[in-house]
């Protein structure tokens, strides 16, 4: 650590509590995920509406994503087990822009028609409200803190927002004007971004959190 950086990094107290702070958030935020999974499959399953079926599925790998972290830090040595989490965060997105892909394919050649989904609207509607003020929390909680790993992970909960902004406008175009194939598209972009994530992860580019800020302990000094 530099003179400038020990200048501006908090103090013990305040490392303490800006710690419990992105806790805190990502605890709400995995909380949120799981609840808008379980809204978005049901509702997306009831209007045959694959973007909507996407949006939930994005919010399980959200989920398994976290799971696989929490796995990987429960071992002595993390480290070890870094590649097996990474790769089970990638595999997962690249199931699902497969299977979002082919349902939106099956929708765009006629094989189903998506339906309105009033409830589908307002979880976008909920979500694109919700998700970027927690992002900018942890956002500004990590630079604080000076995580790079909890700015990367704000960046991940920014792209959830990114989402709903892509599945609202899906939703809205198909209610207002009937443009089943909006729906379609909408899923298709969540697609794609599930295959960027999961490109991220097999690559190592997935950030997960250092040991020493879950446990709240300050790591060892490797230098002088």
């Amino acid at each position: 650590m530099t003179a400038a950086n020990t200048a501006t990094a908090p103090n013990p107290a305040r490392r303490r509590v800006l710690q419990r702070r992105i806790r805190l958030v990502v605890a709400i935020t995995i909380g949120y995920n799981v609840i808008e999974a379980g809204i978005a499959l049901a509702a997306g399953t009831v209007a045959s509406s694959a973007a909507l079926v996407g949006f939930g599925l994005d919010s399980v790998v959200e989920v398994l994503s976290a799971a696989a972290i929490a796995w990987q830090f429960a071992a002595p040595d993390p480290e070890q087990r870094e590649r097996t989490a990474l790769r089970v965060i990638a595999v997962s997105f690249f199931a699902l822009a497969a299977y979002v892909s082919v349902d939106a394919a099956l929708s765009l050649l006629g094989a189903r028609a998506a339906e309105h989904s009033p409830v589908g609207i307002v979880l976008a509607a909920v979500s694109l409200a919700i998700m970027p003020v927690l992002s900018w929390f942890e956002r500004r909680t990590g630079r604080e803190l000076g995580s790079a790993s909890a700015v990367a992970d704000s960046k991940q909960t920014l792209l959830c927002s990114y989402l709903s902004a892509a599945l609202l406008a899906g939703l809205l175009l198909n209610s207002l004007f009937g443009w089943a194939w909006a729906d379609s598209i909408a899923a298709l972009v969540i697609a794609a971004f599930a295959v960027k994530e999961g490109l991220e992860a097999w690559k190592g580019d997935a950030c997960t959190v250092p040991v020493s800020e879950l446990t709240g302990e300050r790591a060892p000094e490797t230098g002088h």
